[in-house]
């Protein structure tokens, strides 16, 4: 497993290590990452494969940090000679060199998941036949399912990570994802409904009928929830937002602004604020890359350095951040092993894992009930947000009106308003059913996609601005 990232190619680990060593002599950090991987996706669509994609891909970037400079170069040509030019590149990045080395933490993780490659098992067939499978269950829930949409997508990624002195750190990560999609109709009237599940594990913990059964019913539920839904009021009111996946709101709404390099540069509502109450009494939100198995999980980041569980937020307070190696050396703070990328053409920069709020001691059925008129959010689509100011514009995809703390009739068009820090000032009661997303979390950040998780109890929160469709 240890060269899989230097199989079939003239670059040798010894030859890199000597390249690494010279380029960063006199620099404060830096590395090279090689990588190696294959993916695929199938997409059933209409009642036939729509698409099949493949894709393997193969190369480096090597980076040069010198103070608050970087130099990175990357190139698909894994060959000795295409590594020394990139070396040529980024070395002018030592300019900049201030004398404080990063330091390699002192602590080491277990593997998170398997070795397992989910491209190749089970084979191309196989999965054209479960596709087809799906499709034909979902068509026969019911007569007004008119519309059944399947993808099923799979990767593995071996990188290797070389820093200067022969230091040297490995990975392979696998990941699967499942997403169904139906649309059901009513009347003239058609909803849709989406269920997806996925993470760094084989696809048979993913594909069995009894997972794929349960998430067919799953988009069925919705769709048929969809149908009967009313136009949603607008204005001023409280917001329950449900366990697991509507966690993504706070992810995006707060989690990037406790990323090293906002707090850094003084960009983040959060900037110099550890220590200082920034949420209501019972809000603790951490990020937890040790987890096995799931999606935003890593044995290491792609700077080689051990993800850990790093607490955000405790009781209200503001407690710490998440780093990459250069921020963190720049604040003087040990890296968090948050350092990310998308792939080798770019250079990392601190980045989420799983983000998730930890449960509380309130009942779900009493936070209800303690709702005399608002909405409560099940579900959430997409949204736009500023990452450093937590403002958000967030659409809901299942979400129900709510009178004297009974779940009334479902509403179409709710979308909430807001910024994150704020909210979380503005939280009530917080939830003991704790969840977490099924395995389907994207994070998009300065042009670059990673897999990540999220997760929350329920929450009740005061005063949120509702946008709807009722006039």
């Amino acid at each position: 497993m240890t060269d899989y990232a230097f199989d079939d190619s003239d670059l040798t680990a010894e030859i890199a290590s000597g390249i690494v060593d010279d380029t960063l002599k006199g620099a404060d950090d830096g590395e090279l990452f090689i990588e190696r991987g294959e993916s695929e996706a199938l997409s059933f669509d209409d009642g036939r494969l729509k698409t099949a994609t493949y894709d393997a891909s193969r190369g480096f970037g090597l980076r040069c940090v010198a103070g608050e400079t970087s130099g990175y170069a990357q190139s698909t040509n894994l060959a000795p000679d295409a590594l020394r030019r990139a070396s040529d590149a980024v070395v002018l990045a030592k300019a900049g060199y201030n004398g404080h080395k990063a330091v390699d933490p002192q602590r080491t993780n277990t593997l998170l998941y398997p070795d397992i490659d989910p491209v190749q098992s089970p084979d191309f067939a196989q999965k054209v036949q479960l596709l087809q499978e799906i499709d034909a269950y979902c068509r026969a829930i019911d007569p007004s399912v008119v519309q059944v949409s399947a993808t099923l997508s799979g990767s593995r990624k071996a990188i290797s990570v070389l820093r200067a002195g022969g230091a040297r750190f490995d990975d392979v990560r696998p990941l699967v994802r499942l997403n169904i999609s139906i649309t059901t109709e009513k009347n003239g009237r058609r909803e849709n409904g989406y269920a997806g599940s996925g993470g760094r594990a084989a696809y048979d913990d993913f594909i069995t009928p009894a997972s794929w059964q349960a998430m067919a019913q799953e988009a069925y539920r919705q769709a048929t929830v969809n149908l009967d839904a009313i136009a949603a009021p607008a204005g001023q009111m409280d917001v329950v937002l449900g366990p697991g996946w509507p966690g993504v709101l706070l992810h995006e709404a707060i989690g990037h602004g406790l990323e090293g390099d906002f707090i850094r540069k003084g960009t983040s509502a959060f900037s110099g604020r550890v220590g200082e109450r920034v949420a209501a009494s019972g809000v603790t939100v951490v990020d937890d890359g040790t987890l096995p198995g799931l999606r935003g999980s890593l044995t290491l980041d792609d700077e080689g350095t051990p993800t850990t569980r790093t607490v955000l937020i405790e009781d209200g307070i503001l407690k710490g951040f998440m780093q990459d190696r250069m921020n963190a050396r720049l604040l003087g703070v040990e890296a968090t092993g948050n350092g990310r990328r998308q792939s080798f053409a770019y250079a990392p920069m601190p980045r989420m894992t799983n983000t998730f709020m930890l449960g509380g001691d309130k009942d779900p059925g009493e936070i209800l009930a303690d709702l005399k008129n608002g909405i409560y959010a099940v579900n959430f689509g997409g949204g736009q947000v500023d990452i450093t100011s937590g403002k958000f514009v967030f659409q809901c995809t299942e979400a129900y009106q709510v009178t004297n703390g009974q779940i009334g009739a479902p509403l179409k068009g709710v979308t909430i308003i807001g910024d994150g820090p704020t909210v979380l000032t503005q939280i009530r009661h917080v939830g003991n059913d704790m969840g977490l997303d099924p395995g389907i979390g994207v994070c998009g950040k300065a042009g670059q996609t990673v897999p990540v998780g999220v997760g929350q109890p329920s929450v009740y929160v005061e005063n949120m601005t509702v946008g709807g469709s009722a006039v």
